[in-house]
């Protein structure tokens, strides 16, 4: 049985929960970062998952770090190559996992994501708030850095004026902030977003699973390469979509007036 995370699969949806609401759902101190991972290779060996959410047990979405194990790391006998190591072996894990997972994941925000919480929110490919969900990137208010890839994620989607301006105050912004910068998508009520996750999450499976795979790949490929590159790699992945029995599937649905029908 899970000691963090919940696993629950309707349809072609997997929806992935945050289960230690005592802590606020930390990332560390448990063993957060490896159930995390071995979600994600479950889902991605699962051609039948097409869709992700990922949320918290109220009252958080995820307070990131455990604040015991940052004492342990601080304390005189814990030597930087450890504490180094540790970060390589573990949280650092978690953002690889999630960048490379090619099935679309849905952070349903659900209360305050702090530190490696938000950062975790920034891993996923679209955020929906609910209006009690709060964000911060307040690792200096510790004294310490954005050590899971933040300081990565966060210029990129929200732009490096405002990253910076969260990085360096530490300061903690709402819901509805968070949707002008474009840190999130949508903002629902605290008893929808379940439900709007879940809405949200049927308009993406219901297109062709291997194209959307390859679309997302590509995507996160883009966040980092140059354009020839990203054009030899579409011209590459477009000539096995062409192939695929989704894309005749497809095309014939869309000259007979009728509804795909893409497996099981």
């Amino acid at each position: 049985m899970s000691d963090f995370l919940s696993y629950a699969q309707h349809d072609h949806v997997v929806t992935l929960t945050m289960n230690q609401p005592e802590r606020r759902n930390p990332l560390t101190g448990n063993t957060a970062v490896d159930e995390f991972v071995a979600a994600i290779e479950r889902i991605r060996a699962d051609a039948g998952v097409r869709a992700v959410i990922l949320t918290g047990a109220d009252p958080a979405f995820s307070a990131g770090g455990d604040i015991r194990t940052m004492q342990q790391q601080a304390a005189p006998e814990m030597a930087p190559a450890r504490i180094r190591e540790d970060y390589r072996t573990g949280i650092q894990r978690l953002p690889l996992a999630l960048f490379n997972l090619e099935v679309p994941v849905i952070a349903a925000v659900n209360g305050p994501a702090l530190g490696a919480g938000l950062d975790l929110a920034c891993m996923c490919d679209l955020r929906i708030a609910s209006e009690k969900a709060k964000f911060a990137e307040s690792f200096v208010k510790l004294g310490i850095i954005p050590g899971d890839g933040g300081a990565w994620l966060l210029p990129r989607l929200i732009g490096m004026a405002r990253a910076a301006e969260l990085t360096f105050t530490a300061e903690v912004i709402d819901a509805q902030r968070a949707l002008e910068w474009g840190l999130v998508s949508r903002v629902v009520p605290h008893e929808s977003l379940m439900d709007a996750a879940r809405e949200l999450a049927a308009r993406i499976v219901v297109h062709p699973p291997q194209a959307m795979r390859m679309t997302k790949k590509l995507m996160r490929e883009a966040m980092h390469t140059r354009l020839d590159t990203l054009l030899e790699l579409s011209a590459a992945f477009q000539a096995l979509a062409h192939k695929t029995p989704e894309h005749a599937e497809a095309v014939s649905a869309f000259l007979e007036k009728r509804a795909p029908r893409f497996g099981s």
